[in-house]
């Protein structure tokens, strides 16, 4: 395993072992010169803003997890093929056009296959919000829809009011931890990815709190039958218990607050208290997610799905 980041090598091991939200890693964690230790297992590491300048191949590196968020093209993945030797790259944000398949497990995992060398996990949200599509585009069907992501600070934020170099969006430069600040998220659209027949019909807006986790987003769907509170939860209850959803998706009776999902490994959870039906046929949901240990948690998965199908060659 060899890990490539632009901070020290101090930094990265420190910050593997100590979580400000998630808490202390069980593991034993060794700082070396140019590498670090898990438990006795080495990590080696370098620190290059060029990964073609790491010798990938040299460490026999088949599988690339690319997690900086800077290289969302498929041109400026190519090189971790054409030069770095590289077999297959999952790329931790969503990349959206042709040569990359968007994947949301649960819902389009079964367009994997032994050619799809260049995958993405999509994005937290979307993660979220695509098993909930998924129950109401089948049961129901979807006319068109609006959500709302209530999500907690990230690193495109400042943590006082200063010049934000990271986003042009100039509501991001104002405290994160002071403020309500809305802002925008492809999630919505980037359902088109996974289900093209929404193309046009689906969009959405963030609002960044200041929380450091636990996330909310408040779905709203049209369509096309008239159901009832019930009916609705009923479809959400009975696929997060079976099928393709189950471990995924999520479904919570109880009166649950923010904090009760940190850790949270599943996508999304609905909270079913919430559910409404407005005249038929307009749908509200709410669902939970902790943004980044259930995204992480099924970034590892895809991770390993496409490692054995398309490294190890075992199902």
């Amino acid at each position: 395993v060899h890990v490539n980041d632009v901070c020290s090598v101090e930094s990265a091991s420190y910050l593997l072992k100590y979580d400000s939200v998630h808490g202390t890693w069980g593991k034993e964690v060794e700082t070396q010169e140019s590498s670090f230790t898990i438990d006795g297992k080495v990590v080696s590491f370098s620190s290059e803003a060029d990964f073609t300048k790491v010798d990938w191949q040299a460490m026999g590196v088949e599988m690339v997890m690319e997690c900086t968020g800077k290289f969302l093209k498929v041109a400026t993945l190519q090189p971790y093929f054409d030069t770095c030797g590289v077999k297959q790259v999952v790329v931790s944000a969503p990349v959206k056009e042709a040569g990359a398949l968007n994947v949301v497990l649960g819902c389009n995992h079964g367009l994997l296959s032994k050619e799809t060398k260049l995958v993405t996990n999509a994005s937290c949200t979307t993660n979220c919000l695509a098993p909930v599509v998924k129950v109401i585009q089948e049961n129901f069907g979807i006319k068109h829809g609006c959500i709302t992501t209530i999500h907690n600070v990230t690193g495109t934020q400042t943590l006082v009011d200063m010049p934000n170099t990271k986003k042009s969006d100039l509501r991001r430069a104002r405290s994160g931890m002071t403020n309500l600040c809305p802002t925008s998220t492809g999630s919505a659209t980037a359902i088109v990815e996974i289900y093209p027949e929404l193309k046009g019909k689906l969009n959405g807006l963030a609002v960044r709190v200041p929380l450091t986790n636990g996330s909310l987003t408040d779905c709203v769907f049209e369509v096309n039958k008239v159901v009832t509170r019930e009916e609705v939860n009923d479809a959400l209850k009975a696929a997060s218990e079976s099928g393709p959803l189950k471990g995924i998706l999520g479904f919570e009776t109880q009166p649950l607050v923010s904090t009760d999902y940190t850790n949270e490994t599943r996508s999304s959870v609905i909270d079913a208290l919430s559910t409404q039906v407005i005249d038929g046929t307009m749908i509200k949901i709410y669902a939970w997610y902790d943004n980044e240990c259930g995204y992480s948690k099924r970034m590892a998965e895809l991770c390993n799905i496409v490692g054995a199908m398309n490294i190890s060659g075992k199902e």
